[in-house]
């Protein structure tokens, strides 16, 4: 006899592991190929037409919904669980990642599809329409919440990309060979070989659950020229150090944040203008920078007495202990009594923060390739930026390639104004980046600032007048303005930076 309840079960096992699918190759999408917004959008709709192609292909399915059903679920968890590895070892070696991308994400779709009428139809006989659609859908939903909500705050951060898709896939084959218990009465035949393929299949992936530390390696020894030296998953971002011979270099989502070799350049760059233009400030904030480097910098003038770093990841602020080198390049920063780490949305804090104005900002975020980041260049978190200041504070923000993302660059001098500040613009050269944009701000008109402190390994008084005169292939161009309900700034950046993938 079938019982209902537990096949209701499935129901929620089968919906939360095909979201659970779905982010994964999103995540994954957006850390390889840096194009979160887009790729979120378009991962979303394939999945869901494929949805919807699978139910419609559910009518062609006359007999043996049982035994389809097991079969079904066993594809689902070979494919949706080796997805992650498979497309991590894709993207590394093939030219046409976007294809497989796609053609996973859609086969998915429609097998997750196949399952939810196939269900509903082993169960018509078994209970009244309207409480078999209200209970099945529910239960599709509920799932949907687990999957949303465990994703980003246990999976990711606790297994891994590669790890959480290997489960998952373990569970659909749990609930294909479950299936063969409950569904019994309406499988004609033998049920020997059935069970047979669902534990090779559990078998496959527990094998790949144990070497997903060699199939992640193999995955992302392939996208690194050097070797790997540390990694960790976060519930906000991968982050990978690689080490070569040259020096170490940090990635953030696959993306390099700094290179040990010349990351004095940009800090310098970043750092120094600001501070200078403060006059012997004081109180000083720092937005991101949890690698210590910009801190380091800021710590170099007697005259500070408190900084305030605000940045959301626990793990990149602890990341100096756990990695040597790095709290060697950063000159122990944090352990320097007038720092106070403060790990939170930076938006949020600025909004809500009690404590007393600050002489000197310095916003170092990374560059904005998704909304979320976004909304940190927008006006209104300028503005409130610009409220937690003092009346002659100085503010510098790193403001990507003048050269490489032209309308971005220039997206964030003119949304900076639009909040009431007065800029000027300034790059420099650091080789690992090419040229890199920075905005120097205040609240009123004010000169280049002059006399950098002795000790620097880049930057002189010469070099820093240099910085803030303009070529002409950088020069303005007409931008709109980043608003919270428009993200001008990360569509600029999608589109420019797409043109170098």
């Amino acid at each position: 006899m079938i019982r209902p309840p537990l096949l209701f079960l499935n129901v929620l096992i089968v919906a939360t592991c095909g979201l659970i699918y779905e982010l994964l190759a999103g995540t994954l999408a957006s850390y390889v190929l840096g194009d979160s917004v887009t790729q979120f959008s378009l991962i979303i709709g394939i999945y869901l037409f494929a949805m919807g192609v699978g139910s419609w292909l559910s009518r062609f399915i006359d007999k043996g919904l049982a035994r389809r059903f097991v079969d079904i679920e066993l594809a689902v968890a070979i494919l949706g669980g080796f997805s992650a590895p498979l497309l991590f070892i894709t993207f590394a070696r093939v030219s046409y990642f976007y294809a497989v991308l796609y053609f996973v994400v859609f086969a998915i779709g429609v097998f997750v599809g196949l399952e939810i009428p196939l269900l509903l139809r082993i169960l018509k006989d078994q209970i009244e329409f309207k409480e078999l659609i209200s209970r099945v859908l529910a239960f599709d939903y509920i799932g949907a919440l687990l999957a949303s909500i465990l994703f980003p705050i246990f999976f990711v951060p606790r297994l891994g990309l590669i790890r959480t898709s290997l489960v998952f896939g373990m569970l659909n084959a749990a609930v294909a060979l479950w299936g063969t218990w409950l569904l019994r009465p309406l499988i004609k035949g033998s049920i020997v070989g059935m069970r047979v393929k669902a534990i090779i299949v559990m078998a496959l992936l527990l094998i790949g659950l144990v070497k997903a530390n060699r199939l992640t390696s193999l995955a992302e020894d392939e996208m690194f020229a050097d070797e790997i030296v540390y990694t960790k998953d976060t519930p906000y971002q991968r982050i990978v150090i690689t080490r070569g011979r040259a020096g170490f270099q940090l990635f953030l989502n696959g993306n390099l944040q700094f290179s040990s070799t010349d990351e004095y350049r940009y800090h310098e760059a970043l750092v120094h203008p600001a501070m200078l233009l403060a006059n012997s400030p004081r109180r000083v904030l720092v937005l991101g920078g949890g690698d210590g480097l910009a801190l380091r910098e800021v710590l170099k003038y007697p005259s500070v007495e408190r900084v305030t770093l605000v940045d959301l990841d626990p793990e990149m602020t602890r990341l100096s202990s756990r990695f040597p080198l790095l709290a060697r390049l950063n000159q122990q920063a944090f352990s320097d009594p007038r720092v106070q780490v403060v790990n939170e949305d930076a938006f949020i804090w600025v909004e809500e923060t009690k404590e007393p104005v600050y002489d000197t900002a310095i916003v170092d975020f990374p560059d904005p390739n998704t909304f979320a980041l976004g909304k940190l260049y927008t006006t209104r978190f300028y503005r409130l930026l610009r409220s937690r200041l003092s009346e002659n504070a100085a503010v510098s923000v790193q403001s990507t390639s003048p050269m490489f993302a032209r309308n971005s660059y220039w997206c964030i001098i003119r949304t900076l104004e639009a909040a009431g500040f007065y800029v000027r613009p300034y790059y420099t050269a650091v080789p690992s980046f090419g040229l890199w944009g920075f905005a120097l701000a205040r609240s009123s008109a004010f000169e280049v600032p002059r006399n950098p402190p002795p000790g620097l390994k880049f930057l002189d008084d010469q070099t820093l007048t240099a910085m803030f005169t303009l070529a002409k292939d950088i020069e303005p161009v007409p931008v709109e303005i980043n608003r919270l309900d428009n993200q001008a700034l990360v569509r600029y950046y999608e589109g420019e930076w797409k043109r170098f993938e």
